[in-house]
């Protein structure tokens, strides 16, 4: 009997002996599990390796996300794509690679993602087939389903590492400069408020919670985002607020724009939104420009001066308001923009860190303090370059208020 046969024959026998009209523990479903595969004539004589491999498998077919658990469980692995049952793909240290697993059903594929999505009290189906999940482990889920997938569920996972990637790590993988790092560490205790852009998988969150390392402890921190993913550490007196999808049975939607706007009433020291990517822009720059000093956030950009041209497209999907008001905002809200790339050999750099000086002659001001230098690659084909210091910080009003120079 083929390998694939006999573990659907035995999920059948431990699904005929649980009883599924009581909440079964993962202890019980293991025994019944050992139950079965004692019962099976001929693997008494198998190796113990691929008794042990069955046991695992079947224990994850049931009560895990299946053949994905593993790759979840992968620290080498970043992303996982699922492309339909029968095409999936990893990126695993930085290389994309296509598997030589599927889902024995479309059926099956299914029961995996609404095990995902009901772990974190949301909701996917046709009425609704979009929706934004995430994993025990914080990874963070993309669903789209039938009827706007047309080649099956379409399921993305991206991965964070279990132990929190430090300053120390960036530095190792000369993501930035030392000196780099230590002008972004005063920055963070001065509470500059600082906005991360980049594109996708650039390593915006990442770089987001390296930063929050460097938050006092003693601080109110509360956090906002779509689907929880950020790994602050240490902090003590820390809020985790997430939105909301409206669902059939009658809970209504609960978007970012409230969440930050009830945020301003719980006495926040500091504000860390995500990612902003939408009406959402015009509160985020209320709170950096009401108080909120430190605050920081996320967005999509192809450079530093692109970010502020989307923030002023954003304001004006939520509220109609003259260019140079939002500008004006932008210029008085945001200090620092730290813009990331992915470069072409993989590789997360910090591409450019540039202050916002202010807003004259209806345009922002912006003054260039680090911008990365491409020298050529070594024999591995890897980018060799320095983040290089292009100017002095002009604004230092917040860094003296702090005692820090």
């Amino acid at each position: 009997m083929e390998y694939a046969e006999l573990k659907s024959e035995l999920r059948i026998k431990v699904q005929e002996k649980i009883d599924f009209g009581k909440d079964f523990s993962d202890q019980e479903v293991e025994e019944t599990i050992d139950e079965v595969l004692l019962e099976q004539e001929g693997l008494a004589i198998c190796p113990v390796e691929i008794r042990r491999k069955l046991k695992k498998e079947l224990f994850d077919s049931l009560r895990r996300l299946d053949i994905l658990q593993i790759f979840v469980e992968d620290n080498s692995v970043t992303e996982i794509m699922i492309n339909g049952k029968d095409h999936i793909f990893v990126e695993q240290d930085g290389r994309l690679r296509k598997l030589d697993v599927c889902f024995e059903s479309v059926e099956k594929l299914q029961d995996v993602i609404q095990q995902i999505v009901s772990g974190c009290n949301r909701v996917v189906n046709e009425a609704s087939p979009i929706v934004d999940a995430r994993l025990p482990n914080g990874a963070r889920v993309n669903i789209v389903m039938n009827p706007v997938a047309l080649n099956g569920p379409i399921v993305t996972i991206r991965r964070f590492p279990d132990k929190p990637i430090t300053m120390e790590k960036l530095l190792q993988k000369d993501s930035l400069s030392v000196e780099a790092a230590e002008f972004l560490e005063k920055l963070v205790k001065a509470k500059y408020n600082i906005f991360i852009s980049g594109g996708t998988g650039s390593g915006k969150t990442t770089f987001l919670n390296v930063l929050s390392h460097f938050i006092q402890v003693d601080e109110r921190v509360i956090t906002i985002e779509d689907s929880a993913e950020l790994q602050l550490q240490g902090l003590t007196n820390l809020v985790r607020l997430e939105t909301r999808n409206s669902n059939v049975e009658g809970c209504r939607e609960i978007t970012v724009r409230e969440l930050i706007r009830s945020s301003l009433r719980m006495r926040p020291d500091r504000i860390i939104v995500g990612e902003v990517r939408g009406a959402e822009a015009i509160d985020m720059l209320q709170c950096l420009n009401t108080g909120h000093d430190g605050s920081m956030s996320t967005g999509h950009a192809n450079s530093a001066r692109d970010m502020l041209a989307r923030l002023e497209n954003m304001v004006l999907m939520g509220m109609e308001l003259p260019l140079a008001a939002i500008r004006q905002q932008i210029a008085s809200g945001v200090d620092i923009v730290v813009h990331l790339g992915r470069l072409r050999d993989k590789s997360r750099r910090v591409m450019e860190i540039v202050e916002i000086l202010g807003c004259e002659n209806n345009e922002i001001k912006m003054n260039p303090l680090f911008l990365f230098e491409e020298l050529g690659e070594d024999s591995e084909g890897k980018i060799v370059g320095r983040l290089q210091r292009k100017g002095r910080l002009l604004r230092e009003n917040k860094l003296k208020a702090a005692g820090l120079s």
